[in-house]
Protein backbone atom coordinates (compact mmCIF):
# COMPACT_ATOMS: atom_id res chain seq x y z
CA UNK A 1 0.00 0.00 0.00
CA UNK A 2 1.35 3.59 -0.75
CA UNK A 3 1.20 6.21 2.01
CA UNK A 4 -1.93 8.02 1.07
CA UNK A 5 -3.66 4.94 0.53
CA UNK A 6 -2.87 4.46 4.75
CA UNK A 7 -3.39 7.60 5.76
CA UNK A 8 -6.55 7.36 3.58
CA UNK A 9 -7.84 4.15 5.31
CA UNK A 10 -6.71 5.19 8.79
CA UNK A 11 -8.87 8.57 8.28
CA UNK A 12 -11.63 6.06 7.29
CA UNK A 13 -11.12 3.78 10.19
CA UNK A 14 -11.37 7.00 12.18
CA UNK A 15 -14.26 8.32 11.04
CA UNK A 16 -16.03 5.23 10.39
CA UNK A 17 -15.46 4.67 14.08
CA UNK A 18 -15.92 7.79 15.94
CA UNK A 19 -19.39 7.76 14.19
CA UNK A 20 -20.25 4.13 15.78
CA UNK A 21 -19.21 5.42 18.95
CA UNK A 22 -21.83 8.25 18.94
CA UNK A 23 -20.54 10.75 21.26
CA UNK A 24 -19.75 13.24 19.04
CA UNK A 25 -22.07 15.27 16.25
CA UNK A 26 -21.49 13.11 12.52
CA UNK A 27 -21.06 16.57 10.67
CA UNK A 28 -18.11 17.43 12.99
CA UNK A 29 -15.99 14.08 12.93
CA UNK A 30 -17.01 13.97 8.59
CA UNK A 31 -15.24 17.31 8.96
CA UNK A 32 -12.53 16.45 10.93
CA UNK A 33 -11.76 13.76 8.61
CA UNK A 34 -12.05 16.10 5.26
CA UNK A 35 -9.63 18.34 7.22
CA UNK A 36 -6.96 15.83 8.22
CA UNK A 37 -7.16 14.22 4.46
CA UNK A 38 -6.39 17.66 3.41
CA UNK A 39 -3.52 18.51 5.61
CA UNK A 40 -1.59 14.95 5.14
CA UNK A 41 -2.17 16.19 0.93
CA UNK A 42 -4.38 12.86 0.29
CA UNK A 43 -6.68 14.96 -1.20
CA UNK A 44 -6.28 18.53 -2.42
CA UNK A 45 -8.14 21.27 -2.15
CA UNK A 46 -9.83 22.05 -5.52
CA UNK A 47 -11.53 18.32 -4.55
CA UNK A 48 -12.73 19.56 -1.49
CA UNK A 49 -13.64 23.07 -3.17
CA UNK A 50 -15.85 20.39 -5.40
CA UNK A 51 -17.39 18.50 -2.34
CA UNK A 52 -18.80 20.93 -1.30
CA UNK A 53 -19.59 22.95 -4.16
CA UNK A 54 -21.02 18.75 -5.58
CA UNK A 55 -24.32 19.01 -7.26
CA UNK A 56 -25.72 17.10 -4.24
CA UNK A 57 -25.06 19.86 -1.90
CA UNK A 58 -26.78 22.07 -4.02
CA UNK A 59 -29.84 20.41 -4.82
CA UNK A 60 -30.33 19.29 -1.02
CA UNK A 61 -29.44 23.34 -0.04
CA UNK A 62 -32.48 23.98 -2.33
CA UNK A 63 -35.35 21.54 -1.95
CA UNK A 64 -34.77 22.02 1.91
CA UNK A 65 -35.48 25.62 1.60
CA UNK A 66 -38.43 24.94 -1.11
CA UNK A 67 -39.55 22.21 1.61
CA UNK A 68 -39.24 24.59 4.38
CA UNK A 69 -41.63 27.01 3.08
CA UNK A 70 -44.27 24.60 2.31
CA UNK A 71 -44.02 23.50 6.04
CA UNK A 72 -44.14 27.25 6.98
CA UNK A 73 -46.99 28.04 5.03
CA UNK A 74 -48.95 25.46 6.59
CA UNK A 75 -49.75 23.37 3.63
CA UNK A 76 -48.62 19.95 5.12
CA UNK A 77 -50.10 20.92 8.55
CA UNK A 78 -53.83 21.26 6.23
CA UNK A 79 -53.05 17.94 4.11
CA UNK A 80 -52.47 16.12 7.37
CA UNK A 81 -55.51 17.48 9.03
CA UNK A 82 -57.88 16.44 6.00
CA UNK A 83 -56.82 12.83 6.32
CA UNK A 84 -57.89 12.72 9.63
CA UNK A 85 -61.46 12.63 7.98
CA UNK A 86 -60.62 9.34 6.44
CA UNK A 87 -59.70 7.91 9.50
CA UNK A 88 -62.88 8.54 11.20
CA UNK A 89 -64.78 7.44 8.51
CA UNK A 90 -62.83 4.40 7.96
CA UNK A 91 -61.33 3.44 10.91
CA UNK A 92 -58.33 1.17 11.25
CA UNK A 93 -58.48 1.52 7.29
CA UNK A 94 -58.71 5.02 6.77
CA UNK A 95 -55.29 5.04 9.29
CA UNK A 96 -53.20 2.91 6.88
CA UNK A 97 -54.49 5.05 4.19
CA UNK A 98 -52.96 7.91 5.92
CA UNK A 99 -49.50 5.91 6.26
CA UNK A 100 -49.53 5.36 2.22
CA UNK A 101 -50.28 8.62 1.40
CA UNK A 102 -47.49 10.02 4.17
CA UNK A 103 -45.26 7.65 2.25
CA UNK A 104 -46.44 9.19 -1.58
CA UNK A 105 -45.41 12.76 0.32
CA UNK A 106 -42.00 11.15 1.35
CA UNK A 107 -41.02 11.10 -2.21
CA UNK A 108 -41.04 14.37 -2.14
CA UNK A 109 -40.34 16.57 0.69
CA UNK A 110 -38.57 15.60 3.73
CA UNK A 111 -39.90 12.78 6.11
CA UNK A 112 -39.28 13.83 9.38
CA UNK A 113 -42.03 16.92 9.37
CA UNK A 114 -44.38 14.69 7.69
CA UNK A 115 -44.35 12.44 10.46
CA UNK A 116 -43.95 14.68 12.95
CA UNK A 117 -47.57 15.99 12.10
CA UNK A 118 -48.62 12.72 11.12
CA UNK A 119 -48.18 10.50 14.16
CA UNK A 120 -49.87 12.81 16.77
CA UNK A 121 -53.12 11.92 14.39
CA UNK A 122 -52.57 8.32 13.87
CA UNK A 123 -51.75 7.95 17.86
CA UNK A 124 -54.86 9.68 18.76
CA UNK A 125 -57.75 7.94 16.28
CA UNK A 126 -55.77 4.80 17.13
CA UNK A 127 -56.88 5.56 20.53
CA UNK A 128 -60.21 6.60 19.72
CA UNK A 129 -60.93 3.42 18.29
CA UNK A 130 -59.52 1.37 20.93
CA UNK A 131 -56.35 0.03 18.94
CA UNK A 132 -53.21 -0.03 20.08
CA UNK A 133 -51.21 3.25 18.50
CA UNK A 134 -48.05 1.09 18.42
CA UNK A 135 -49.62 -1.27 15.73
CA UNK A 136 -49.26 2.11 13.32
CA UNK A 137 -46.66 4.36 14.41
CA UNK A 138 -43.63 2.41 13.37
CA UNK A 139 -45.46 1.76 10.36
CA UNK A 140 -46.04 5.20 9.33
CA UNK A 141 -41.88 5.90 9.83
CA UNK A 142 -41.10 2.99 7.88
CA UNK A 143 -43.61 3.67 4.89
CA UNK A 144 -42.40 7.31 4.69
CA UNK A 145 -38.78 5.92 4.71
CA UNK A 146 -39.91 3.97 2.18
CA UNK A 147 -41.63 6.55 0.15
CA UNK A 148 -38.03 8.56 -0.01
CA UNK A 149 -37.32 5.67 -2.64
CA UNK A 150 -39.47 6.35 -4.79
CA UNK A 151 -37.80 9.50 -6.53
CA UNK A 152 -33.86 11.03 -7.04
CA UNK A 153 -35.00 13.89 -4.32
CA UNK A 154 -36.88 11.67 -1.82
CA UNK A 155 -33.86 11.33 0.34
CA UNK A 156 -30.18 12.53 0.48
CA UNK A 157 -28.97 9.40 0.01
CA UNK A 158 -30.62 9.22 -3.74
CA UNK A 159 -29.27 12.45 -4.77
CA UNK A 160 -25.88 11.57 -3.04
CA UNK A 161 -25.34 8.63 -4.59
CA UNK A 162 -26.13 9.93 -8.09
CA UNK A 163 -23.25 12.70 -7.60
CA UNK A 164 -20.60 9.96 -6.74
CA UNK A 165 -21.26 8.05 -9.37
CA UNK A 166 -21.32 11.28 -11.87
CA UNK A 167 -17.69 12.07 -10.47
CA UNK A 168 -16.54 8.33 -11.27
CA UNK A 169 -17.69 9.05 -15.01
CA UNK A 170 -21.47 7.49 -14.73
CA UNK A 171 -24.07 8.89 -16.61
CA UNK A 172 -26.61 11.12 -13.95
CA UNK A 173 -29.92 9.16 -13.10
CA UNK A 174 -33.33 11.37 -14.05
CA UNK A 175 -36.19 12.14 -11.26
CA UNK A 176 -38.15 9.13 -11.36
CA UNK A 177 -35.68 6.44 -13.34
CA UNK A 178 -35.62 4.83 -10.03
CA UNK A 179 -39.51 5.00 -9.16
CA UNK A 180 -40.03 1.26 -10.69
CA UNK A 181 -37.43 -0.15 -8.27
CA UNK A 182 -38.60 2.08 -5.11
CA UNK A 183 -42.26 1.14 -6.20
CA UNK A 184 -42.22 -2.51 -5.64
CA UNK A 185 -39.55 -2.32 -2.54
CA UNK A 186 -42.20 0.05 -0.94
CA UNK A 187 -45.61 -1.95 -1.89
CA UNK A 188 -44.40 -5.39 -0.90
CA UNK A 189 -42.93 -3.61 2.15
CA UNK A 190 -45.89 -2.01 2.80
CA UNK A 191 -48.05 -4.76 2.44
CA UNK A 192 -45.89 -7.08 4.95
CA UNK A 193 -46.49 -4.17 7.71
CA UNK A 194 -49.87 -4.79 7.17
CA UNK A 195 -50.84 -7.96 7.50
CA UNK A 196 -47.74 -9.37 9.44
CA UNK A 197 -45.58 -6.59 10.84
CA UNK A 198 -48.10 -4.44 12.21
CA UNK A 199 -49.61 -7.27 14.14
CA UNK A 200 -46.69 -8.23 16.03
CA UNK A 201 -47.22 -5.01 17.82
CA UNK A 202 -50.05 -4.29 20.46
CA UNK A 203 -53.48 -5.00 20.00
CA UNK A 204 -55.85 -2.88 22.32
CA UNK A 205 -55.72 1.12 23.98
CA UNK A 206 -56.55 -0.76 27.07
CA UNK A 207 -53.68 -3.18 27.35
CA UNK A 208 -51.09 0.29 25.88
CA UNK A 209 -52.54 2.22 29.00
CA UNK A 210 -52.36 -0.62 31.68
CA UNK A 211 -48.82 -1.37 30.49
CA UNK A 212 -47.93 2.85 30.47
CA UNK A 213 -49.42 3.27 34.27
CA UNK A 214 -47.32 -0.22 35.54
CA UNK A 215 -43.96 1.91 34.41
CA UNK A 216 -45.19 4.94 35.70
CA UNK A 217 -45.58 3.07 39.13
CA UNK A 218 -42.33 1.87 38.51
CA UNK A 219 -40.59 4.98 38.17
CA UNK A 220 -42.88 6.34 41.39
CA UNK A 221 -41.35 3.66 43.08
CA UNK A 222 -38.13 4.43 42.19
CA UNK A 223 -38.16 7.90 42.41
CA UNK A 224 -39.53 7.59 46.13
CA UNK A 225 -36.60 4.86 46.67
CA UNK A 226 -34.06 7.43 45.67
CA UNK A 227 -35.26 9.96 47.85
CA UNK A 228 -35.43 7.96 50.62
CA UNK A 229 -31.70 6.77 50.01
CA UNK A 230 -33.01 3.01 49.64
CA UNK A 231 -32.01 2.58 45.84
CA UNK A 232 -31.18 -0.77 45.41
CA UNK A 233 -31.05 -0.79 41.50
CA UNK A 234 -30.95 1.42 38.64
CA UNK A 235 -31.00 1.73 35.22
CA UNK A 236 -28.42 1.01 32.64
CA UNK A 237 -29.30 4.31 31.46
CA UNK A 238 -30.96 7.37 32.04
CA UNK A 239 -33.81 8.77 29.57
CA UNK A 240 -31.94 11.69 28.34
CA UNK A 241 -28.92 9.55 28.05
CA UNK A 242 -31.09 7.65 25.19
CA UNK A 243 -32.37 10.87 23.78
CA UNK A 244 -28.75 12.21 22.96
CA UNK A 245 -27.95 8.54 21.53
CA UNK A 246 -30.83 8.49 18.89
CA UNK A 247 -29.87 12.27 18.21
CA UNK A 248 -26.11 10.71 17.59
CA UNK A 249 -27.24 8.07 15.74
CA UNK A 250 -29.46 10.36 13.61
CA UNK A 251 -29.55 9.15 9.88
CA UNK A 252 -28.85 12.62 8.18
CA UNK A 253 -26.19 13.19 11.34
CA UNK A 254 -28.35 16.48 12.50
CA UNK A 255 -28.39 15.72 15.72
CA UNK A 256 -31.57 17.82 16.35
CA UNK A 257 -32.08 18.61 20.05
CA UNK A 258 -34.35 16.33 21.60
CA UNK A 259 -35.19 14.76 18.54
CA UNK A 260 -37.74 12.32 20.66
CA UNK A 261 -39.47 15.11 22.72
CA UNK A 262 -43.38 15.09 22.21
CA UNK A 263 -42.95 18.41 22.66
CA UNK A 264 -42.22 19.16 19.02
CA UNK A 265 -45.70 17.59 18.04
CA UNK A 266 -47.41 20.57 19.83
CA UNK A 267 -45.35 23.49 17.95
CA UNK A 268 -45.16 21.83 14.89
CA UNK A 269 -48.34 22.63 12.94
CA UNK A 270 -49.20 25.54 11.57
CA UNK A 271 -51.90 27.82 10.80
CA UNK A 272 -52.64 27.91 6.90
CA UNK A 273 -51.29 30.88 4.52
CA UNK A 274 -53.15 30.76 1.25
CA UNK A 275 -51.46 33.04 -0.36
CA UNK A 276 -47.66 32.08 0.92
CA UNK A 277 -48.80 28.00 0.58
CA UNK A 278 -50.06 27.88 -3.47
CA UNK A 279 -46.78 29.94 -4.25
CA UNK A 280 -44.41 27.57 -2.50
CA UNK A 281 -46.30 24.74 -3.63
CA UNK A 282 -46.29 26.28 -7.54
CA UNK A 283 -42.41 26.72 -7.51
CA UNK A 284 -42.05 22.92 -5.99
CA UNK A 285 -44.22 21.90 -9.12
CA UNK A 286 -42.23 23.75 -11.54
CA UNK A 287 -38.67 22.73 -9.67
CA UNK A 288 -40.59 18.60 -10.21
CA UNK A 289 -41.40 19.13 -13.61
CA UNK A 290 -38.41 21.17 -14.58
CA UNK A 291 -35.97 18.33 -13.38
CA UNK A 292 -38.54 15.18 -14.03
CA UNK A 293 -38.47 16.26 -17.98
CA UNK A 294 -35.10 17.70 -18.16
CA UNK A 295 -35.09 21.05 -18.55
CA UNK A 296 -32.62 21.64 -16.23
CA UNK A 297 -30.43 19.86 -13.89
CA UNK A 298 -32.06 18.45 -10.39
CA UNK A 299 -29.24 21.45 -8.67
CA UNK A 300 -30.11 24.25 -11.33
CA UNK A 301 -33.60 23.88 -11.16
CA UNK A 302 -34.00 23.36 -6.57
CA UNK A 303 -31.45 26.33 -6.59
CA UNK A 304 -33.59 28.61 -8.65
CA UNK A 305 -36.39 27.50 -7.11
CA UNK A 306 -35.42 28.40 -4.08
CA UNK A 307 -33.89 32.04 -4.56
CA UNK A 308 -37.84 32.54 -6.43
CA UNK A 309 -39.44 31.76 -3.12
CA UNK A 310 -37.04 34.89 -1.50
CA UNK A 311 -37.54 36.71 -4.26
CA UNK A 312 -41.36 36.87 -4.04
CA UNK A 313 -41.83 36.91 -0.86
CA UNK A 314 -42.70 33.90 0.52
CA UNK A 315 -39.44 33.51 2.63
CA UNK A 316 -37.38 36.09 4.09
CA UNK A 317 -33.64 35.62 3.84
CA UNK A 318 -33.53 34.55 7.49
CA UNK A 319 -36.30 31.87 7.14
CA UNK A 320 -34.06 30.59 4.05
CA UNK A 321 -30.79 30.20 6.28
CA UNK A 322 -33.27 28.54 8.83
CA UNK A 323 -33.88 25.97 6.01
CA UNK A 324 -30.93 25.01 5.13
CA UNK A 325 -30.21 22.25 7.44
CA UNK A 326 -26.32 22.95 7.48
CA UNK A 327 -25.39 20.08 9.60
CA UNK A 328 -26.96 17.76 7.09
CA UNK A 329 -24.96 19.89 4.20
CA UNK A 330 -21.74 19.60 6.06
CA UNK A 331 -21.69 16.33 6.59
CA UNK A 332 -22.63 14.94 2.71
CA UNK A 333 -19.61 17.72 1.80
CA UNK A 334 -17.05 15.95 4.42
CA UNK A 335 -18.14 12.82 3.61
CA UNK A 336 -17.73 13.21 -0.21
CA UNK A 337 -13.88 13.92 0.54
CA UNK A 338 -13.80 11.05 2.10
CA UNK A 339 -15.46 9.17 -0.67
CA UNK A 340 -13.52 11.31 -2.67
CA UNK A 341 -9.49 10.11 -1.18
CA UNK A 342 -11.00 6.65 -1.22
CA UNK A 343 -11.58 6.55 -4.93
CA UNK A 344 -8.40 8.84 -5.90
CA UNK A 345 -5.99 6.81 -4.10
CA UNK A 346 -7.17 3.18 -5.06
CA UNK A 347 -8.75 2.05 -2.24
CA UNK A 348 -12.43 1.51 -3.67
CA UNK A 349 -10.59 -0.54 -6.88
CA UNK A 350 -8.40 -2.31 -4.44
CA UNK A 351 -11.34 -2.91 -1.78
CA UNK A 352 -13.77 -4.27 -5.30
CA UNK A 353 -10.82 -6.32 -6.54
CA UNK A 354 -10.65 -8.28 -3.17
CA UNK A 355 -14.81 -8.68 -2.86
CA UNK A 356 -14.68 -10.00 -6.56
CA UNK A 357 -12.25 -12.32 -5.74
CA UNK A 358 -15.09 -13.74 -3.07
CA UNK A 359 -17.97 -13.48 -5.43
CA UNK A 360 -16.62 -14.19 -9.15
CA UNK A 361 -18.53 -17.56 -9.46
CA UNK A 362 -21.37 -16.05 -8.33
CA UNK A 363 -21.86 -13.80 -11.12
CA UNK A 364 -23.37 -10.29 -11.21
CA UNK A 365 -26.30 -10.98 -9.57
CA UNK A 366 -24.17 -12.86 -6.84
CA UNK A 367 -22.25 -9.65 -6.40
CA UNK A 368 -25.77 -7.38 -6.20
CA UNK A 369 -27.24 -9.84 -3.71
CA UNK A 370 -23.41 -9.16 -1.35
CA UNK A 371 -23.33 -5.60 -2.22
CA UNK A 372 -26.93 -4.98 -1.02
CA UNK A 373 -26.77 -6.92 1.78
CA UNK A 374 -23.19 -5.16 2.88
CA UNK A 375 -24.64 -1.58 2.67
CA UNK A 376 -28.17 -2.89 5.00
CA UNK A 377 -25.44 -3.74 7.21
CA UNK A 378 -23.78 -0.37 7.42
CA UNK A 379 -26.47 1.62 7.33
CA UNK A 380 -27.36 -0.19 10.35
CA UNK A 381 -24.36 1.23 12.44
CA UNK A 382 -23.59 4.42 10.81
CA UNK A 383 -25.47 7.24 8.96
CA UNK A 384 -27.06 6.71 5.21
CA UNK A 385 -24.57 9.41 3.71
CA UNK A 386 -21.96 7.63 5.07
CA UNK A 387 -22.26 4.90 3.64
CA UNK A 388 -23.32 6.49 0.30
CA UNK A 389 -20.01 7.88 0.09
CA UNK A 390 -18.31 4.62 1.61
CA UNK A 391 -19.94 1.77 -0.96
CA UNK A 392 -20.35 3.62 -4.41
CA UNK A 393 -17.15 4.05 -5.37
CA UNK A 394 -16.99 0.09 -4.54
CA UNK A 395 -20.23 -0.42 -6.93
CA UNK A 396 -18.54 1.33 -9.78
CA UNK A 397 -15.23 -0.32 -9.43
CA UNK A 398 -17.29 -3.60 -8.32
CA UNK A 399 -19.08 -3.70 -12.07
CA UNK A 400 -16.01 -2.33 -13.94
CA UNK A 401 -14.36 -5.52 -12.77
CA UNK A 402 -17.01 -7.82 -13.70
CA UNK A 403 -17.66 -6.06 -16.95
CA UNK A 404 -21.25 -5.08 -16.79
CA UNK A 405 -23.16 -1.97 -16.33
CA UNK A 406 -23.21 -0.20 -13.08
CA UNK A 407 -26.42 1.71 -12.91
CA UNK A 408 -28.02 -1.59 -11.18
CA UNK A 409 -25.02 -2.02 -8.36
CA UNK A 410 -25.83 1.95 -7.95
CA UNK A 411 -29.86 1.47 -7.95
CA UNK A 412 -28.88 -1.07 -4.92
CA UNK A 413 -26.84 0.99 -3.19
CA UNK A 414 -29.58 3.66 -2.91
CA UNK A 415 -31.91 1.06 -1.74
CA UNK A 416 -30.06 -0.48 0.81
CA UNK A 417 -28.65 3.03 2.40
CA UNK A 418 -32.24 3.61 3.16
CA UNK A 419 -34.09 1.21 3.09
CA UNK A 420 -32.87 0.15 6.60
CA UNK A 421 -35.69 -0.47 9.48
CA UNK A 422 -33.96 -2.84 12.58
CA UNK A 423 -32.88 -0.16 15.03
CA UNK A 424 -35.08 2.80 16.46
CA UNK A 425 -32.45 5.08 16.43
CA UNK A 426 -31.30 4.80 12.13
CA UNK A 427 -33.77 7.32 11.26
CA UNK A 428 -35.14 10.37 12.95
CA UNK A 429 -38.64 9.15 12.28
CA UNK A 430 -37.96 5.96 14.11
CA UNK A 431 -36.57 8.09 17.04
CA UNK A 432 -39.86 10.58 16.94
CA UNK A 433 -42.47 7.03 16.80
CA UNK A 434 -39.51 5.38 19.55
CA UNK A 435 -40.78 7.39 22.35
CA UNK A 436 -44.20 8.51 21.48
CA UNK A 437 -44.96 4.52 20.89
CA UNK A 438 -43.40 3.63 24.12
CA UNK A 439 -41.86 0.72 21.66
CA UNK A 440 -38.90 -1.20 23.12
CA UNK A 441 -35.75 -1.84 21.25
CA UNK A 442 -36.87 -5.10 20.50
CA UNK A 443 -39.93 -4.20 18.65
CA UNK A 444 -37.68 -2.23 16.12
CA UNK A 445 -36.03 -6.00 15.86
CA UNK A 446 -38.99 -8.29 15.34
CA UNK A 447 -40.73 -5.77 12.98
CA UNK A 448 -37.24 -4.15 11.43
CA UNK A 449 -35.01 -7.59 10.69
CA UNK A 450 -37.69 -9.63 9.19
CA UNK A 451 -38.37 -5.99 6.93
CA UNK A 452 -35.55 -5.63 6.00
CA UNK A 453 -34.85 -9.19 4.15
CA UNK A 454 -37.97 -8.62 2.58
CA UNK A 455 -37.25 -5.72 0.63
CA UNK A 456 -33.96 -7.17 0.48
CA UNK A 457 -35.50 -9.76 -1.50
CA UNK A 458 -37.94 -7.89 -3.43
CA UNK A 459 -35.05 -5.65 -4.41
CA UNK A 460 -33.12 -8.38 -5.99
CA UNK A 461 -36.30 -9.04 -7.89
CA UNK A 462 -36.96 -5.50 -9.61
CA UNK A 463 -33.58 -4.46 -9.72
CA UNK A 464 -32.49 -6.60 -12.73
CA UNK A 465 -35.57 -6.14 -14.53
CA UNK A 466 -35.95 -2.54 -14.39
CA UNK A 467 -31.76 -2.25 -14.63
CA UNK A 468 -30.42 -5.20 -16.85
CA UNK A 469 -26.65 -5.87 -16.08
Amino acid sequence: MTLDQIIALIVLVAVVGVMIHGRMRSDVVALSGAAALLLFGVVRPVEVQSAFASPAVIALAGLFVIAYAIELSGLLGLMIRKATGLCRRFGATGIWVVIGLCGSVGGFLNNTPVVVLAAPVVRDMAKSLKLSPKRFLMPLSHVTVMGGLLTLIGTSTNLLVNDMARNAGQPVFSLFEITPVGLVIALVGGLWLYFVGARQLGRTAGAEEAAEAERERLAAEAEAARRSGRSRWRLPFSLPSLTAFGESRSRDGTGDAHLGDIDLYASADRPLQWKRALIALAVFVLVVAAAGLGVAPIAAAAFAGAVALILLGVLTPEEAYSGLKPDILLLIAGMVVVGTAIEVTGLAAQGAGLLIEVIRPFGPLGALIVLYGVTLFATELLSNATVAVLVTPIAVALADSLGVDARPFLVAVMMAASAAFATPFGYQTNVLVYQMGGYSYMDFVRVGAPLNLITWAAAMVAIPIFFPF
